[in-house]
């Protein structure tokens, strides 16, 4: 990702001297970082859904039925929706799972449910399926009320591993892929979340942003991610993945998959080492065609488009739609990480 920031070019004066902004990054890592110190413990319950998190289509539905049952909210019926099909409402799997909520015929055929009142269950139509997943989901909670423990947990436990393994362990059963599912999709959810309070920090941050200052000058590729076969040349998310790598943390190699890898940060609580991103469509985070990382004073680094370098740029320009505050868990979280 990267090449759209082309269309960018004419909003943006242009990279600053390299020389200049060094000395001026100093002084902005160091004033957000003490702002960052007062947010740290600010803390907050997140509810409801973060501005762009969800497409614009399917926001109203997400929003209404993930009120269905107290075990499930907005942003956790969009962490699973999300896990399951990218938002892809015509999306199969090998296994014949179907539509957005990536049911199973058989499954479809006993728990599926007429989300728009037109007289019939479609799997493939997103009003039915959105409707069906909260609607399963409550079943669930329903099946396993009776065990100690966390209602969200022990329903997402019992999606993974069924309603009488919850019952019979008394909660989340001790089953590898279960508990990870569990931490997966109540980690994930968390970047759906419109926060009430400030955003911890990242304590990967600074690293991430020594990393990407070291690429400044270079020439950007298209597709690039950093090899030696490349030059050491990056395009946008290719930039932001080495950056992250450097410190631990395993990004997905695309843009808009990188937007999931964390909480939504307000822009006016952004701290260095966010993740700033652009899209064509600021309702539709699927739209997003680039990625830069925050250093402060409303700059970030990032490698803007073919035929210019790794450089400092303003975020503030019309296609700005929002920042991520990466995580570890947040990226762990993210489907087909470790795919690449």
């Amino acid at each position: 990702m990267g090449e759209g920031w082309g269309v960018r070019k004419f909003w943006v004066a242009g990279g600053l001297g390299t020389g200049l902004v060094l000395c001026l990054l100093g002084l902005l890592v160091i004033g957000t970082y003490t702002v960052a110190a007062r947010l740290a413990g600010a803390g907050g319950r997140a509810l409801g859904l973060a501005k762009g998190a969800v497409p614009a289509e399917y926001q109203p539905l997400v929003q209404k039925w993930g009120t269905l049952c107290p075990a499930i909210s907005p942003a956790l019926l969009a962490a699973q929706l999300y896990q399951e099909s990218g938002w892809n409402p015509r999306a199969q799997s090998p296994a014949a799972a179907q539509g957005m909520a990536q049911f199973i015929p058989g499954t479809w055929q006993t728990h599926g449910v007429d989300g728009n009142g037109d007289g019939k269950k479609d799997v493939w139509d997103p009003q039915d399926a959105i409707a069906s997943a909260a609607s399963y989901d409550c079943e669930l909670a329903g099946y396993v009320k009776s065990a100690p423990g966390n209602a969200t947990h022990n329903m997402l436990a019992a999606y993974n591993a069924g309603a009488y393994r919850v019952i019979q362990y008394n909660g989340v059963p001790p089953y590898r892929e279960t508990r990870n599912y569990v931490k997966t999709i109540t980690t994930l959810a968390k970047s759906f979340e419109a926060p009430s309070g400030p955003v911890a920090p990242s304590k990967q941050a600074a690293g991430a942003i020594y990393f990407a200052q070291e690429k400044l000058g270079t020439r950007y590729l298209w597709g690039g991610t950093g090899t030696a076969a490349q030059g050491g040349r990056f395009d946008c998310s290719g930039l932001t993945q080495a950056a992250y790598r450097s410190v631990g943390i395993e990004l997905p190699r695309v843009a808009n998959d990188q937007w999931n890898a964390g909480a939504h940060p307000k822009r006016d609580e952004l701290l260095p080492g966010d993740l700033v991103f652009f899209a064509y469509d600021l309702k539709d985070p699927r739209s997003i065609h680039h990625v830069g990382l925050y250093v402060g004073g409303g700059y970030m680094i990032n490698a803007p488009y073919t035929g210019a370098v790794i450089r400092f740029d303003k975020i503030d320009t019309p296609d700005y739609i929002g920042a991520t505050r990466v995580t570890s868990d947040g990226a762990k979280a993210l489907p087909g990480t470790n795919a690449a």
